[in-house]
């Protein structure tokens, strides 16, 4: 829903697992969030969330008083879960808005 959001406690790093009800194939992961500085997203293939692996991290670009949206092309790959590390915040708290992941 676009009225909701996910929040932070005001420290570093807080995370978001997102699980699928199977393992999928995905080629895209987009995100909207505010005031994050750097994100790392990770996946694990494992029937429970364990044994992640890092996909991408990445600095995101300030934009004050607007969502940024970041999209991270990804090589074709699998997943059952996928884990949204926020290492650091522009300010003590951040917000994550949307999560989507495009594959089959």
């Amino acid at each position: 829903s676009s009225k909701t959001f996910w929040t932070t406690t005001g420290m570093f790093p807080q995370e978001l697992i997102i699980g699928f009800p199977k393992c999928v194939k995905i080629n895209k992961v987009s995100i909207q969030c505010y005031l994050v500085r750097t994100l790392r997203i990770e996946r694990s293939t494992s029937k429970d969330p364990v044994g992640f692996e890092q996909c991408v991290e990445k600095d995101l670009e300030h934009r004050e008083g607007q969502l940024q949206m970041e999209e991270f092309p990804l090589p074709e790959f699998q997943a059952t879960y996928l884990r949204f590390i926020i290492k650091s915040g522009f300010d003590h708290f951040v917000s994550v808005h949307r999560v989507m992941a495009e594959g089959t």
